[in-house]
């Protein structure tokens, strides 16, 4: 019987989050009496089926990260890893980090604090069978393709089937090998930084489209902080999950 792969928690944490309105990078505001990256942090150090953490920060901010994670205790933090100028960047450079042996890497987004262990167990599962997961939830909206209209404005084009769509979530998890194949196509491609993907799964699907991508069930609470509100509703949940706890 082959020896499972290590898992590894790759949490990227490298942009700068102007759209909250703070002068310091999202990941590094407090909510519920930690930032938002020790929140993430915990997360994946308490999950009995993660190995190891790198966490990619933004340039200027790792000795930051380095006070979290002393503080913290957090021991299965590896390696602290300036991030780039894009995310496709910070991915790039976490999966150098990495190294070339086979692991199994789950690629989450270090705004998301309220990822369930859940989540982290089933996509882990997932990854002895598959090489490719992602974590997604039903679109409760209807969703319209907007197209110009005549007089300048937007008019609705289509309305795409609900019961088929899907809204992304993180972590998207890989085979090593894999996603580093895909990203090591990706940058060769003169094309790619005129079209980036938005996330790692959109990498694979453009140059790895034989890799089927399975999907694990993400959460309603698995939320992104982008805005100012997001942050009032992150508080907000937290203090629903610390009463029910």
């Amino acid at each position: 019987m082959e020896a499972a792969l290590r898992s590894v928690g790759v949490l990227l944490a490298g942009g700068v989050g102007q759209r909250v309105g703070h002068e310091i990078p999202k990941q590094l505001i407090e909510v519920a009496g930690r930032t938002i990256l020790e929140h993430s942090i915990a997360v994946f150090e308490r999950a009995p089926e993660i190995d190891e953490i790198v966490v990619l920060m933004t340039p200027g901010f790792t000795d930051r990260v380095k006070d979290i994670v002393a503080g913290g205790g957090y021991r299965k933090v590896s390696q602290i890893v300036e991030g780039g100028r894009s995310r496709t960047e910070s991915t790039w450079r976490a999966l150098r980090a990495l190294g070339t042996q086979e692991c199994d890497v789950l690629l989450h987004d270090a705004v998301r604090p309220l990822l369930e262990p859940r989540i982290i167990t089933e996509c882990v599962a997932a990854l002895r069978t598959h090489r490719a997961v992602n974590v997604a939830i039903p679109s409760s909206d209807t969703v319209l393709v907007a197209v110009p209209g005549p007089d300048g404005g937007e008019v609705i084009g289509e309305v795409l089937d609900r019961s088929r769509l899907r809204r992304s979530q993180t972590p998207q998890c890989f085979r090593l090998s894999v996603i580093r194949e895909a990203y090591e196509r990706a940058l060769a491609d003169p094309g790619f930084a005129d079209r980036p993907a938005t996330d790692d799964c959109g990498v694979v699907l453009r140059y790895l489209p034989e890799v089927p991508i399975h999907l694990v069930p993400g959460s309603e609470r698995n939320i992104k902080v982008t805005h100012p509100d997001d942050l009032r509703i992150a508080e907000q949940l937290f203090a629903i999950r610390g009463s029910i706890s």
